[in-house]
């Protein structure tokens, strides 16, 4: 019985220690949103004021000062959530948090953009009827790698660090079609919530960070949007001061263009290339939208009556309404100092009578000393198509180092390195092992099956 009470008092001790170490550092609660093709200054006489020290940059677009007791906790695991609520919006929209530095104690306040800002989270609301339940969507991140930005001594010391929220919304359907919208501009409301499990009290200088795209609208027939009109290529050249013991590029695209055979209903193979080394691929859209459907109160959306089979949302569907959009993280491992050339091809895009883009932010970071310690799930390395006829493509968001192809009984048939889709289409039909080697070292061991 004593031992008993002396691990149950143990657990409890674990426990609270644990409760201690949790940081909520609460930055937006509930701020409302308006009407993002208008004026702040078309919609004076109905906008909400907000708390002092949040600002309107525009009519979809709020921000704050994060302070410096607020950043000092923003270490740690971290977690980023994000709650939308219904307003007067019924629509699947875009909408994304991201960080603005601005000079030191700047006596006016910023124009976005004049200063250097990157994006850190980006999400779809989804079609809600703000008379039904669910009224509000979450939406969760984990962005540990944040840390090093909000840590850095250099940075802290340079620049004011201010937390946007920007949910771009339309209230036009819903003033028809959602009872209690008639004539209204307004169209959501924001939460932003970060979770830490560590408090910060030395900042680091080991750290680099260069900011790259800035939701750039890449498309393949505006001057300066693609690099040659006609083809959907994008490239940046940036330069590395010094050797790095660790470093990753930090990515975000989404795909829009809701006219007929649109950019928003074809899931395009996208190649991301480092000094022209790929070093990942990827293919936007979940295999379902089904766990999303709850979110989907109001019924002008793709959801409809009946539920859809996975090659159904396959087949036309690059996000779900009430989804987050997936943050690439790149990881590089070890770089040497010198000039690097980003590129990002989408061949197959199409851009039916121009219109659609692909909004694409980008920031590198890195360290001369350390890891950037990004641990990845046996989920973040996938393999398809399984089963495969002739070649397979191995999706990461981490850059691979090498892969290798073996019997079931461990006799290695392939071994190559630095590829991203291997050809099989000479292997006996039958059960194979595939290893994969990442550039951090992960290693994921997986099964598929020749026809």
């Amino acid at each position: 019985m004593i031992k008993k009470v002396l691990f149950f008092l143990a657990g409890l001790m674990i426990f609270s220690a644990n409760l201690k170490s949790q940081n909520v550092v609460s930055v937006f609660d509930k701020v409302l949103f308006y009407d993002g093709y208008n004026s702040l200054e078309a919609l004076a006489s109905e906008i909400v004021p907000l708390p002092e020290g949040f600002f309107r940059l525009k009519t979809n677009l709020i921000t704050t000062k994060l302070s410096e007791e607020q950043l000092n906790l923003l270490s740690g695991n971290i977690k980023l959530d994000v709650v939308v609520k219904a307003a007067c919006d019924n629509y699947d929209r875009l909408g994304n948090v991201n960080i603005a530095f601005v000079d030191k104690d700047a006596e006016e306040l910023y124009n976005p953009n004049e200063v250097q800002r990157i994006e850190i989270a980006r999400f779809i609301t989804p079609f809600m009827n703000k008379n039904r339940q669910p009224d509000t969507v979450p939406y969760v991140f984990q962005v540990d790698y944040l840390q090093h930005i909000f840590q850095d001594k250099n940075l802290r010391e340079q620049y004011d660090f201010w937390l946007e929220l920007d949910i771009f919304g339309v209230p036009y359907a819903a003033n028809t079609q959602v009872a209690g919208c008639s004539g209204r501009s307004d169209t959501f409301y924001g939460s932003v919530t970060f979770n830490t499990t560590a408090a910060n009290n030395t900042l680091k200088n080991n750290n680099v960070f260069i900011p790259l795209f800035m939701k750039h609208n890449l498309n393949n027939y505006q001057e300066g949007a693609t690099d040659t009109i006609g083809k959907t290529i994008k490239n940046k050249l940036f330069t590395i001061e010094k050797n790095l013991t660790d470093a990753q590029l930090v990515l975000i695209t989404s795909n829009h263009g809701a006219n007929s055979g649109g950019e928003e209903y074809n899931r395009r193979w996208h190649y991301i290339y480092l000094n022209n080394d790929e070093v990942l691929r990827y293919r936007p859209g979940r295999t379902s939208c089904e766990p999303f459907r709850v979110y989907n109160t109001q019924g002008n959306g793709i959801y409809g009556n009946s539920p859809r089979t996975d090659a159904q949302w396959q087949s036309f569907s690059n996000w779900c309404p009430g989804d987050v959009i997936d943050t690439h993280i790149i990881q590089l491992g070890a770089m040497q100092a010198g000039e690097y050339l980003f590129t990002i091809d989408v061949p197959t895009a199409v851009f039916v009578e121009q219109q659609g883009y692909f909004p694409l932010s980008l920031y590198f970071q890195g360290k001369t000393s350390g890891i950037l310690n990004l641990i990845l799930k046996e989920n973040d390395v996938i393999i398809s198509p399984n089963p495969v006829e002739s070649s397979f493509s191995i999706e990461t968001s981490v850059m691979v180092k090498s892969v290798t192809v073996s019997t079931i009984t461990g006799q290695q048939l392939i071994s190559k390195e630095r590829v991203s889709s291997i050809d099989v289409s000479s292997f006996a039909s039958g059960i194979y092992l595939v290893s994969v080697e990442l550039a951090n070292g992960y290693k994921s061991v997986q099964k598929i099956i020749k026809k």
